[in-house]
């Protein structure tokens, strides 16, 4: 396993070996040891799993509240996304930044976001499917996030703003400076 700190270090690019022959491959993607012996020593409670059908699809940017927070590992299994994680720890140093990295079946990479971060991200290939676990149940009295184009982030989505592919909740979602202090 490779583990790659990004330019805010909290969030790493994490690529799971891969041992291979003619039936395909084989990988272990998530093994508490190992994490635990990289320094991330998570106990991950659900896993997740998202289909998007069209490219240019745009999940996020989505957060829990504290005391329901969540940290995610996030991979893709089929297809390509830009995978975003944007700081919103009011006293972080990196507040308001973001990280975005290209998540693919192919480069089998994996991106730890932790608490503290709005997540989202946005498909590059049909059909792409998204794997992620998290830390924390879902408490939907607690789920927030940030609208997507917010201009402050200076996110450089791979998607023009009017052919994005979003839920209605994602098109509705406050700019950063309307979200109050999360964290």
């Amino acid at each position: 396993m490779n583990v790659v700190a990004l330019d805010i270090p909290d969030v790493k690019l994490i690529t799971p070996k891969r041992f291979g022959d003619s039936r395909g491959f084989f990988s272990e993607v998530y093994k508490g040891r190992a994490f635990a012996a990289a320094g991330i020593d998570i106990d991950f409670v659900q896993d997740n799993h998202a289909l998007s059908g069209e490219v240019g699809t745009l999940r996020g940017l989505h957060f829990q509240k504290p005391p329901f927070a969540q940290t995610k590992l996030v991979r893709v299994t089929r297809g390509r996304i830009y995978d975003v994680a944007v700081d919103i720890r009011l006293k972080s140093p990196t507040y308001g930044r973001h990280v975005g990295v290209e998540l693919s079946a192919e480069n089998w990479a994996q991106l730890l976001v932790p608490a503290g971060f709005a997540h989202g991200y946005c498909t590059l290939e049909p059909n792409t499917e998204v794997l992620y676990k998290v830390d924390a149940y879902y408490a939907p009295e607690h789920d927030a996030g940030i609208l997507w184009s917010d201009p402050a982030l200076g996110i450089a989505w791979p998607v023009e703003p009017g052919k994005a592919h979003l839920s209605d909740k994602d098109n509705r979602l406050p700019v950063l400076k309307d979200i109050g202090p999360a964290f």
